[in-house]
């Protein structure tokens, strides 16, 4: 075999050099995952008392997202069924463990589905995984295939809940750490999830302090006041909600530990207290691995994702949990700086939590799976397009069947409730313009108004029996039924 010509290994090893270069400049993805958090928690929604410098600094150089929401769940651990869809970018009803179908206990489809899962996806892109986040209420076919996976261990100290985010924090670190010390070129993707801020919300004693609030307090006394550094009332509060959600002993609704069934101001204020202290721990632990990010020269190159598995109530329309539609639990917050994001943008397009997988494949350039049924944001976030979807449809059906839906568009909102077989059957219609906080006429109340201060405008109410949204009325319904169809919801009919 005669030796190559000088020109032509040069020109070999000119493409070698080029292909690999191309390969060491594709994007990083740092994916942050919140547990039990609405998007009103971050001032980037208008909240002006819970300190998140670090998840500010994603906002300031970002994009943040307005219409971002989950899909639903069909258990009342909501978070289940959100970070299936989250890892397999399949809809409510189509992932594994979807309840009422026939994919509840199909053992060969969640691992069928597992080999077309986010951590599958990048490692075979050349992508480096790495996991930390909770153990339970997820997707364990899917979390056990990312390359690096860090669970917490009991019996370590850290299992405290006031330390958990730090040792989420902690393990971030290490990894980046550990990619440092070996020289990695491979991109990463950081699957970078907590415990924070579900409940137990046991903040640190300095947190707890800035904002009012007590670890051990347990319910407080009726009648005893509360904390005067604890945060305010939401406007949406109310010391019960109107009718029964449709879940009968619900934990959430009833066995959060400081809370229980109570719903007084002082035992709301000291939750958010609570909340707020566990969230700013949280964001400091945020703030380590962008630190690190940046010290390695790697931030500029790192698409970073933040949200929630869904948002919570905690006192708004007087629940506490997540398995409702409310806006303050079916939204979620989304925060999206990477290269060519805009600065500060912002943007009000409707899209799913699940489709966070089609559009970190689409701005890395990795075709996603057929099975992945979500449709890529990336357009949006690229200042290509100014919306993603007309509708949203949102489903609870954890409790009494068939549970409770909602659709909604740019301005109108649907919720139905079908449950306690059939005890509690009601509707709600709000002009989400007008009425953003999904204020009920139990709002108006003078007891209430004195609560929290805010005194709703006539048209803050429900709209449903309201001759003159009579036609809205029947349009979001006809809606509603249309997403039903679309994504086989078991129960339309019912």
């Amino acid at each position: 075999m005669k030796p190559l010509a000088a020109p032509l290994i040069l020109a070999f090893m000119s493409l070698v050099w080029v292909t690999d270069c191309l390969a060491d400049d594709r994007p990083n993805i740092l994916f942050i995952l919140a547990d039990d958090q609405s998007p009103y928690s971050l001032s980037a929604y208008g909240n002006e008392v819970c300190h998140t410098p670090n998840l500010d600094r994603l906002a300031k150089d970002g994009m943040t997202f307005d219409g971002a929401h989950h899909m639903g769940a069909w258990t009342g651990a909501v978070c289940t069924a959100s970070r299936t869809m989250i890892m397999t970018g399949r809809t409510v009803w189509h992932v594994p463990g979807a309840k009422a179908t026939p994919l509840e206990n199909d053992e060969q489809y969640r691992q069928e589905a597992a080999q077309q899962s986010m951590p599958v996806i990048f490692s075979r892109a050349g992508y480096e995984t790495f996991r930390t986040c909770k153990q339970g209420n997820s997707y364990d076919e899917a979390n056990r295939l990312f390359q690096v996976s860090k669970i917490q261990n009991p019996k370590k100290k850290y299992r405290k809940e006031t330390t958990n985010s730090d040792w989420h924090g902690d393990r971030a670190v290490e990894y980046l750490e550990s990619r440092e010390a070996a020289s990695t070129e491979k991109p990463f993707l950081m699957y970078f999830g907590f415990t924070h801020p579900h409940d137990p919300r046991n903040g640190k004693s300095e947190l707890l302090e800035k904002y009012g609030a007590f670890n051990d307090a347990g319910p407080f006394r009726e009648g005893m006041k509360p904390h005067p550094k604890s945060p305010e009332l939401p406007v949406n509060y109310l010391p019960e909600h109107p009718f029964h959600h449709g879940h009968p002993g619900l934990r959430d609704e009833e066995k959060v530990q400081g809370v229980m069934k109570q719903r007084d101001p002082a035992t709301v204020r000291n939750e958010k207290g609570r909340e707020y202290a566990c969230i700013e721990n949280m964001d400091h632990q945020i703030g380590r691995v962008l630190d690190k990010l940046e010290a390695m020269g790697e931030l500029d190159n790192t698409y970073v994702i933040f949200t929630a598995d869904h948002g919570i109530a905690v006192g708004r329309h007087g629940l506490m949990g997540k398995q409702n539609l409310y806006e303050h639990t079916w939204r979620v917050p989304m925060l999206v700086m990477g290269p060519g994001v805009e600065a500060g943008s912002r943007n009000e397009a409707l899209v799913y939590l699940h489709e966070v997988l089609p559009t970190i494949c689409d701005l890395i350039g990795v075709e996603a799976p057929e099975a992945v049924e979500g449709k890529s944001f990336a357009p949006v976030i690229r200042g290509d397009a100014d919306k993603s979807h007309e509708v949203l449809y949102g489903v609870y059906s954890g409790g009494t069947k068939p549970g409770i839906r909602s659709v909604r568009n740019d301005r109108w909102k649907l919720i139905t409730y079908d449950v306690l077989d059939g005890e509690v059957q009601e509707t709600q219609l709000f002009d989400l313009q007008e009425n953003p906080n999904e204020l009920l006429e139990e709002h108006h109340a003078p007891e209430v108004v004195k609560l929290t201060g805010n005194q709703p405008e006539p048209q803050q109410k429900n709209l449903v029996g309201d001759p003159a949204y009579a036609e809205k009325l029947v349009e979001m319904q006809a809606l509603l039924k249309e997403q039903q169809r679309i994504y086989g919801d078991p129960y339309l009919g019912n």
